[in-house]
């Protein structure tokens, strides 16, 4: 992934957080007949390697699991709040007109070798704990017990775990920070404005970017 140096985001903190808050990725790997892409929510094991590990899994009937190589690399890109930028905001449209649009988003991207497991008690603890963590907030959360057994075994059969240890993690926030401050500042005011969750929290982060520039101003 290209990073401009001003867009580069390697905190493990909020790279950990951001793949917890955006837990379906985008996941592309090697196959027989060339690259695969599936999408799948996975769970992050923080506690396991440097970069922490990679919990999930696919239908049986997906033939990837079947593909993964002992030493086939792996990218899982999670993203987070992304918004289009329009020049309308800026008050350098006014001023000298040579503006642009553009677009801000953050992403992280976990590399590393995939393995497929078929182990009945990890894809039964897999299970277990994907389904806690989304069900966490919940006032009366499902649980893997609530199913009775017998069908719970049929559908474990169905599937096949995926566990992917991250052995490089990659960030990139890309929110205004190469734009000129008044021009930033237009930016925070135009996505508070738009009616959509998603606008209001990349105004946060173009925010958050603007503080710590200027925390880290001399």
């Amino acid at each position: 992934m290209y990073v401009n140096p001003r867009h580069r985001l390697t905190d493990r903190d909020t790279l950990f957080a951001l793949m917890a808050s955006h837990p379906l990725g985008a996941w592309v790997c090697h196959g027989r007949a060339g690259l695969v892409a599936n999408h799948v929510p996975f769970l992050l094991d923080r506690s396991r390697g440097p970069f922490g590990t990679l919990i999930g899994h696919v239908s049986r009937a997906n033939s990837v699991w079947r593909e993964l190589g002992s030493a086939s690399p792996s990218v899982v890109m999670f993203q987070g709040p992304q918004a289009y930028i329009t020049p309308g905001w800026y008050p350098g449209k006014a001023e000298h007109g040579k503006v642009v649009p553009t677009w801000n988003y953050v992403v992280a991207h976990a590399h590393g070798v995939a393995r497929a497991v078929e182990d009945r008690d990890w894809v039964f603890d897999m299970l277990r704990r994907l389904t806690e963590t989304n069900e966490a907030p919940r006032s009366v959360p499902w649980s893997v017990s609530d199913a009775p057994a017998p069908f719970m075994e049929r559908m474990m059969r169905a599937i096949v775990g995926i566990e992917i240890t991250i052995d490089r993690l990659e960030g990139k926030l890309k929110a205004s920070q190469d734009e000129e401050m008044p021009d930033r500042i237009g930016t925070v005011r135009g996505l508070r404005e738009q009616a959509c969750d998603t606008a209001r929290a990349m105004a946060a982060l173009v925010q958050e970017a603007i503080e710590s520039d200027a925390a880290d101003s001399p």
